[in-house]
């Protein structure tokens, strides 16, 4: 079967809706995307008209959207363009949804954080190929406790000093520094 996958570049203009469903959560929420022009005319950027899409996603996608997206953040948008048409009050519409693939922020238009999230079920965050005895991903982030519960360890170690790396796997590489080397200047002599 043919898919027309679509790659948007635009803002959030709703909150993300989340619902849970039988076969896990699915959430959505309204996209706008609008192109800008360079006017030739008048020396300024122009904004075209906006198009508005419905974004839906399934399971974790849809939970991680939940938690992460605001209304107005600049988002770019993955994944399956549908257009399904409707009668409503006598009228024809036509509806144009994404079924989102990955969403993530613009970040031609600002910073994010990525924070991996460990949740309750192993199926929902398990890597492909891992075996249940197999040692959590050293890099997740823990959800803290709720206000009535103690924390396992009263102090959250920071980055660095997270968990140290499993004796079957290679640590992260350190960062290199690039070291610039300039040219020494060639010396005047001066005739005699």
């Amino acid at each position: 079967m043919n898919e027309t996958l679509v790659t948007l570049v635009g803002n959030a203009a709703t909150g993300v809706e989340f619902r849970e469903t039988a076969s896990g959560g699915m959430a959505r929420f309204r996209f706008a995307v609008t192109p800008r022009r360079w006017d030739r005319e008048k020396q300024l950027w122009a904004d075209g008209h906006t198009s508005f899409y419905t974004v839906w996603a399934w399971r974790t996608l849809a939970a991680n959207l939940t938690g992460s997206v605001a209304v107005g953040e600049p988002l770019v948008v993955h994944g399956r363009l549908k257009v399904r048409e409707e009668e409503r009050e006598g009228q024809r519409r036509t509806f144009v949804d994404i079924e989102a693939v990955a969403v993530g922020h613009d970040l031609t238009r600002g910073t994010s954080a990525f924070r991996r999230v460990v949740r309750g079920d192993p199926g929902l965050t398990a890597r492909p190929g891992a075996r249940e005895n197999d040692e959590p991903d050293q890099w997740a982030v823990r959800e803290r406790p709720s206000d009535g519960e103690q924390p396992a360890d009263q102090a959250e170690p920071r980055d660095a000093e997270r968990r140290p790396a499993a004796p079957d796997r290679a640590p992260r590489p350190a960062t290199r520094r690039r070291t610039v080397r300039q040219k020494a200047e060639p010396e005047l002599v001066s005739a005699p």
